[in-house]
C-alpha cells in the first residue's frame, strides 16, 4: 500500500479568462498534517473544491487519486462517499436552523418509522460539541452565534461524518488564540487516531506549529513540498515561497504622534438583545487623532459587541453611557447617525454584512455614502464611477474594473474595497474589526500600510483583532476586555502576550 493517501496529478482548472490551476501537482502522506499556503487567488481554495467535488470531474484537467485508485467525484456525496470532507471558508449554516440540526443535516439520526431520533440528535451532537471545546446548548439557533462559534460548529460537522481525509479551509481565521490553540490540539488528535489533514492557512505561525508538510502555491502552480521537520523550514522561508520576495517586516514602521481626542467613550453598557444579561459593562476608552488603538480579548468577551453598539446601536438593547466625538456628546441612535457624526465601523464578517457580493466594485464603494454623489434623488453615474476609481488606485485594488464584481476578487482585495467604502464616508474615526481575518500575508501587509497612511493623515482608528502580534505590531495602546469589562489599558512599549493575556481572563472565572 502507498504511502500516499491522495495524489492530484497535473490539475488544471480554468474559468471564463482566467486559469486558476495550471499543472498542479499534489502528494498527501497518511496520517499527516498537510499544509497549503499561498496568497490569496493563488488557487489554494480552487484546487480543495476540485478534490471535494465542488468542481466535479470533466471541469478540469488532471488526476485524483485516492487511496491507489483513481476517483471521479460528480459532486460533494461522491467525495463524502469516500471519506473526505471539506469545510469552507464561507460558512454553509443555515440560521434559523438549531445547532444540533445543522451538525446533522443530510445526516439526520433517525428512531424507529424513520422519525428524527430528537434526544439521540441533541445528545450526540452536546458530544461532538464538547469535543471542538464548545459549550453552547444543542438547540440553540446558529443565528445567535459569532462568526468564530460557527466556525466550531462546522468543524463539530464535519466530526461527526466518517472522516478519513478532512479538508479545513482557514479554519482558525475566526478564533482567537486559545481556540486555536485548542483547535490545533484536535487536529493532532485526529492525526494520531489515523485522520489525515489538509489545513489552508494564513497563519504561518500555526502552520510551522502543526503541518509535517506544507506545500505552497503561487498564481495557480505548485512552488514547492516543504519538509516542516527539517530545521530551515521557517516562516520567512515559507513566505518567500508566497509572495516571490523577503518581507523585511511584518508589520510597516510607523512614528506616533497622537492628536488631539478623537472619540471617546464613558460608562457604555449594552444588554443583549434577546437575553437578560450584559454583554457589555460600564466600558471607558478613548481615542486620539493620529493613533492606532487595540482592543484584544478573547471570544465572548464583548468585543465585536461594544464596536456594533457605538456604530449607531447596532446591536444590543438598553444601551447606556456617554459617547463623545472631538469633545461633543452625540448619540448616535441609529447607523447613519453614526456616519453623520464621523464614526465608521468594518465588519469582521465582510462576507456576510460588509459588502454586496453579486454586486460590483463601483456600488460596494459608493453604499455607505449615496448622498454625496446623488441630487434630487439621482445618483450621478460618472461621479460614482470617478470616486470607485480613486478608490481602487488608492487602494491597490486588483480588479479588472471597478464595474468586477466584489464576490469574484480575492479576500485582500475585498477587504480593500470595505476600507474604500468607509473612507468615502470620510469618518473621524474608524474601527476595524479584524481588519486581516482570512488574508494572506503580502495583503495583509498593505493593509497595515493603509491603516498607517490614515493614521498620518490625522485619522484615528480602532483595530479589533485576536492575533496578540498584530495588536502588538500596529496599535499605540491595547485595552484589554474580559466578560464585557475593560480590564486594562497598557501601552503598546510596556505590552507582551503574556500580560495581555493575563488581563483578557482577569475576570474570566465571573463570567461562568
Amino acid at each position: 500500500m502507498s504511502d500516499n493517501i491522495l495524489e492530484m496529478r497535473h490539475i488544471t482548472k480554468t474559468f471564463p479568462g482566467v486559469k486558476a490551476l495550471q499543472d498542479v501537482s499534489l502528494a498527501v502522506r497518511r496520517g499527516e498534517i498537510h499544509a497549503i499556503c499561498g496568497e490569496n487567488g493563488a488557487g489554494k481554495s480552487t484546487l480543495m473544491k476540485v478534490l471535494s467535488g465542488v468542481y466535479p470531474t470533466g471541469s478540469y484537467d488532471g488526476e485524483i487519486v485516492f487511496d491507489g485508485k483513481p476517483v471521479h467525484f460528480r459532486g460533494i456525496n461522491d467525495s463524502e462517499a469516500h471519506g473526505i470532507v471539506i469545510i469552507h471558508q464561507e460558512l454553509a449554516l443555515v440560521p434559523y436552523l438549531s445547532v444540533a440540526e445543522n451538525i446533522f443535516l443530510g445526516n439526520e439520526r433517525r428512531g424507529a418509522g424513520g422519525l428524527i431520533d430528537w434526544n439521540r440528535t441533541n445528545a450526540d451532537a452536546a458530544a461532538l460539541l464538547a469535543s471542538v471545546g464548545l459549550r453552547e446548548h444543542p438547540v440553540t439557533p446558529i443565528i445567535q452565534l459569532g462568526v468564530g462559534k460557527q466556525q466550531l460548529v462546522e468543524i463539530a460537522k464535519a466530526l461527526s461524518k466518517q472522516v478519513r481525509l478532512l479538508i479545513l479551509d482557514e479554519p482558525t481565521a475566526a478564533l482567537n488564540d486559545i481556540d486555536s490553540a485548542h483547535l490545533l490540539d484536535l487536529l493532532r488528535r485526529l492525526r494520531d487516531e489515523g485522520v489525515t489533514c489538509i489545513m489552508i492557512s494564513h497563519k504561518l505561525n500555526e502552520i510551522t506549529a502543526i503541518a509535517d508538510s506544507t506545500t505552497v502555491i503561487r498564481d495557480g502552480r505548485t512552488v514547492e513540498t516543504l519538509d516542516m521537520s527539517s530545521g530551515d523550514t521557517t516562516q520567512d522561508r515559507i513566505i518567500r515561497g508566497m509572495v516571490g520576495r523577503d518581507l523585511s517586516s511584518f508589520y510597516p514602521d510607523r512614528v506616533s504622534e497622537p492628536g488631539e481626542e478623537v472619540l471617546r467613550i464613558e460608562d457604555w453598557t449594552v444588554r443583549h438583545p434577546t437575553q437578560d444579561r450584559l454583554v457589555v459593562d460600564g466600558a471607558n476608552l478613548s481615542v486620539r487623532a493620529g493613533e492606532v488603538v487595540g482592543i484584544a480579548g478573547l471570544m465572548g468577551a464583548g468585543r465585536t459587541e461594544l464596536a456594533m453598539s457605538v456604530f449607531g446601536r447596532s446591536y444590543g438593547r438598553n444601551i447606556t453611557g456617554r459617547l463623545l466625538v472631538r469633545g461633543k456628546e452625540v448619540r448616535a441612535r441609529s447607523v447613519a447617525e453614526a456616519i453623520e457624526n464621523g464614526i465608521a465601523y468594518a465588519t469582521e464578517d465582510r462576507k456576510r454584512f460588509g459588502l454586496n457580493l453579486i454586486d460590483d466594485v463601483r456600488r460596494n464603494i459608493s453604499a455607505a455614502a449615496l448622498g454625496k454623489l446623488a441630487r434630487l434623488g439621482w445618483v450621478n453615474g460618472n461621479e460614482e464611477i470617478k470616486v470607485a476609481e480613486d478608490g481602487r488606485r488608492d487602494m491597490n485594488i486588483k480588479a479588472p474594473s471597478v464595474m468586477s464584481v466584489v464576490g469574484k476578487l480575492s479576500g485582500g482585495n475585498q477587504q480593500k474595497v470595505v476600507l474604500s467604502k468607509w473612507l468615502f464616508t470620510d469618518p473621524d474615526v474608524l474601527i476595524l474589526d479584524e481588519p486581516t481575518r482570512g488574508i494572506d500575508v503580502g495583503a495583509k501587509f498593505e493593509i497595515y500600510t493603509i491603516i498607517n497612511r490614515l493614521v498620518a493623515d490625522g485619522r484615528a482608528v480602532i483595530i479589533i483583532s485576536s492575533e496578540l502580534p498584530e495588536l502588538l505590531g500596529m496599535c499605540d495602546r491595547i485595552y484589554t476586555l474580559a466578560a464585557g469589562r475593560i480590564t486594562g489599558e497598557v501601552p503598546v512599549g510596556e505590552a507582551t502576550q503574556e500580560n495581555l493575556m493575563e488581563l483578557m481572563t482577569k475576570d474570566r472565572e465571573l463570567a461562568r
